[in-house]
């Protein structure tokens, strides 16, 4: 070894196509050998392509881990990139610099080993081990059952459907409705675009294209109407765009789930609810479409939790998170007629926490509301105190009524959030993630929203005084605001527009 370059820069954030780049990039400067660091969380995935494709530029390649990272790279390798040498270093998240560099000496022989072995040694020493989807779909795509029952069809066998599911690690762990080729051909004629368009490239450790049949299908899953099917390929279409950061939302150790808010004619039509307990069970296209959602993130990207999902606790937002916003219940105007016009449903995703209860019956006046709202807008505990993304205020119409009354309209709202939620300096600046520095206005405070557009307003539920703050992820990623756009890219006025004529 003549040189050494140390090269620093973040790959949170960063698109398959970013990382190639990046690995051409370095690739060109004519490097013997790489040491990529450190996939040891969320931006497991995005270190361990890197080092693939510095792989595949004819570069040798050692990939730094550490737990709980480890098995994420280990997946995203096994299911993407074949034989890459991965080195586990004995390192916590919070590990100071000394235990760092004692893990790193530690681990020295095995660092040099993966770079000067020769070819052979090194491809059996090299992960390529699956820890899941070890046996290969069938061809045609169809799962054979067992079927123990005495039905014609195997897809009858509930039972013996759910234990193959259960075995191979597809769904969400609740009982499943059975995605039979009949019950697809009724949910594709709700699809006029080709079942094998793409709304998802290389998606999730599995860096499989996820398809209008694969949203079919876990429509299917999730129990949902045929009719519901457009809403979740909108939704997984928003997703898919560089701002939502879709590579690490899927992995994320963040026990946030994927919201998916409607907006527009559609929402009523399809059955979606924004009125009374709109956040919670009893609905079935709120439940079905957030639900299919998951499932098709689940099922084709393959973040399976405690195997290639870093998820701490997770979270009940994971299952499903979709509800509508009521365009009777508010004094505004709609996210919809703000973003596009009356005629126009919007769909807007965001990876978020669970909501936050907001509840305040004693408020007399405007500024006392606002000050319980303002308070909720963020805690020691969330991540946007210390990065700053969008938020979403749900306010129950009694709370809405309260401030439209007092002069209150959505600009001034999102105005006085971004400027009053935050957290001074000295409470963050020694909590919160090891790589986000926060950043203070000139007076040390810092907010938890960039400007007033990451305030999003919505009115939901029944009456009373609870509304609710959705408290964002925030690391590179932000909300994603769609029209509900038939193929040809004309708005759907109706859902009926959607009945297939192919």
């Amino acid at each position: 070894m003549t040189r050494l370059v140390e090269h620093r820069e973040t790959v949170r954030g960063a698109t398959v196509d970013d990382l190639h780049a990046r690995a051409a990039a370095l690739a060109a400067t004519g490097c013997g050998g790489a040491i990529v660091a450190l996939a040891d969380m969320g931006v497991s995935p995005a270190t361990t392509l890197l080092a693939a494709a510095l792989e595949d530029a004819g570069v040798p390649t050692v990939l730094l881990t550490a737990e709980p990272g480890h098995t994420l790279a280990r997946a995203v390798a096994a299911l993407q990139a074949g034989p890459l040498c991965l080195c586990p270093l004995a390192a916590d998240a919070d590990a100071s610099p000394a235990e760092v560099e004692a893990a790193v000496d530690a681990a020295f022989e095995t660092i040099v080993a993966a770079l000067t072995l020769d070819a052979g040694t090194l491809a059996a020493r090299a992960t390529a081990d699956p820890p899941l989807d070890a046996v290969a779909p069938a061809a045609d795509g169809r799962l054979r059952v067992a079927r123990r029952g005495a039905g014609p069809d195997a897809g009858d066998d509930l039972e013996a459907v759910l234990e193959t599911f259960h075995g191979l690690r597809v769904g969400d762990g609740l009982p499943v409705v059975p995605p039979t080729s009949e019950r697809l051909e009724r949910m594709l004629a709700w699809a006029p675009w080709d079942p094998g368009h793409v709304l998802v490239e290389r998606l999730g450790p599995a860096g499989a294209r996820l398809t209008v049949r694969d949203a079919a299908l876990a429509a299917i899953m999730a129990g949902a109407r045929p009719e519901h099917l457009p809403i979740v390929v909108t939704a997984l279409a928003a997703m898919a765009q560089p701002a939502y950061n879709l590579l690490q939302a899927m992995i994320t150790s963040h026990h946030g789930g994927n919201l998916v808010l409607v907006s527009g004619p559609l929402a009523r039509e399809v059955g979606l609810h924004g009125g009374p307990g709109c956040l919670g069970p009893g609905f079935v296209a709120n439940a079905a479409v957030g639900r299919a959602v998951n499932l098709a993130l689940l099922n084709v990207g393959r973040a399976v939790p405690g195997v290639s999902d870093l998820s701490c606790l997770g979270s009940p937002a994971e299952w499903t998170y979709c509800f509508a916003e009521d365009p009777d219940r508010g004094p505004w105007p709609t996210l919809n007629v703000e973003r596009f016009d009356a005629a126009t449903t919007a769909v807007l995703v965001l990876k978020a926490e669970p909501p936050h209860g907001v509840m305040d019956f004693r408020s007399r006046t405007a500024e006392g509301l606002l000050e319980t709202l303002v308070d909720c807008c963020t805690s020691l505990g969330s991540n946007n105190a210390y990065v700053a993304g969008s938020l979403v205020l749900v306010l129950a119409p009694d709370h809405a009524r309260r401030l439209a009354r007092a002069g209150w309209d959505k600009p001034r709202l999102r105005a006085h959030v971004h400027a009053r939620a935050g957290r001074d300096l000295a409470h963050v600046a020694t909590r919160g993630i090891a790589a986000i520095t926060p950043r203070p206005d000139a007076a040390g405070f810092v907010r938890v929203t960039r400007g007033p557009d990451d305030v999003h307003v919505v009115v939901a539920g029944g009456r009373g005084g609870h509304s609710a703050v959705i408290r964002p992820w925030a690391l590179a990623s932000e909300a994603v605001v769609v029209a509900v756009l038939r193929p040809d890219g004309r708005t759907a006025r109706s859902i009926t527009d959607f009945l297939s004529t192919r």
